[in-house]
């Protein structure tokens, strides 16, 4: 197998892992929809197949970005060898994020479930101190002024209008 083929493979396992997580999570948490005393309007299924396949086609992006051009997965235990500043990352500094964020607020909506989307929010807010408190200063050590000079160039939640260097 050759190494692309393999780094393919171990980033398909480790978002089929998070993924499978985050969605178990959500189906235990739905438990908690009586106790809210709320559910989300009836047209939102319809909304999530929409929200869904952005998160999935965007989180999928964010994988082959890193096999390819960071010869690594999204995984923090197997990350990428090289700095990714392509495809979706060229937008924002962290659209895996944002695109596991459309899936599981997808989920939320296809389920009605105000306890699901709480969660969506929650995993919104944990991966962004996350961010703030490892990813970033880790990546700065490892990349040192590439990616500092990244930093300047996208910003870390709102996509913009790549900037040219």
């Amino acid at each position: 197998m050759s190494q692309r083929a393999f780094v393919a493979v171990r980033s398909a396992f480790y978002a089929t892992v998070f993924f499978g997580l985050w969605g178990w999570l959500a189906l235990f948490v739905r438990r908690f929809d009586g106790a809210l005393g709320l559910s989300l309007p009836t047209w939102t299924p319809v909304v999530s197949i929409l929200v869904m396949t952005f998160g999935l086609a965007l989180t999928l992006a964010c994988v082959s970005s890193f096999a390819v051009e960071g010869r690594g997965t999204p995984a923090p235990v197997d990350p990428p060898r090289e700095l990714v500043t392509a495809g979706p990352y060229r937008w924002v500094r962290n659209p895996m994020y944002l695109g596991g964020f459309a899936m599981l607020l997808g989920f939320a909506l296809m389920h009605r479930s105000l306890a699901m989307a709480l969660l969506a929010v929650g995993f919104l807010g944990f991966f962004h101190l996350f961010v703030v408190w490892y990813e970033e200063p880790h990546l700065g050590r490892k990349f040192g002024d590439a990616y500092l000079d990244y930093r300047r160039d996208a910003r870390r939640w709102i996509p913009r209008r790549p900037l040219s260097r």
